[in-house]
């Protein structure tokens, strides 16, 4: 990856569907080198899909709950039983493993406190949970997609 992957990569951070003739404008490169790179990148993984991103109050999905939870076990078939269970339920958007005090983070995007409820009932019966706990977000300061492109690794030499 070079500079000029890390250029391709801000704008399309910001904004995926730019056309690939404009893409390849804005980073000073002709249409075909621009597409080659954008295939590499995609290839590399680096680029894992192409997505749009959806504003969930106007979706009816006016109410984000954060879950921890701690997990009533901690072995392999616990584990795998509580990732199949808790994919197959859509309101959750977000599922992260931790370190610390809980053992996972679950980010949830409901109309109300009882579409949330539904969500709960669903959640408990997945597998054997020692505590579940849930916040309310109250405002989203900050919400992106986007990376930061500072760490990334360059190829010495390139621009």
């Amino acid at each position: 990856m070079d500079k000029k992957d890390l250029e391709i990569l801000k704008i399309l951070q910001k904004d995926a569907s730019i056309p690939l003739s404009d893409l390849a404008q804005a980073v000073h490169l002709s249409t075909t080198p621009c597409w080659r790179r954008l295939q590499k990148l995609q290839e590399e993984g680096v680029i894992r899909q192409h997505v749009v991103l959806c504003d969930p109050a106007r979706l009816n999905l006016g109410l984000t709950v954060m879950v921890t939870l701690k997990a009533a076990q901690h072995n392999e078939k616990w584990m795998q039983k509580f990732i199949t269970g808790v994919k197959d339920i859509p309101e959750i958007v977000e599922i992260l493993r931790m370190s610390g005090d809980i053992d996972y983070l679950l980010k949830v995007h409901v109309p109300d406190m009882a579409g949330f409820d539904l969500v709960y009932k669903k959640l408990v019966k997945v597998a054997d949970l020692q505590d579940v706990s849930s916040s309310f977000v109250m405002e989203v300061i900050k919400s992106t997609t986007a990376l930061p492109l500072d760490y990334a690794i360059l190829k010495s030499g390139k621009n």
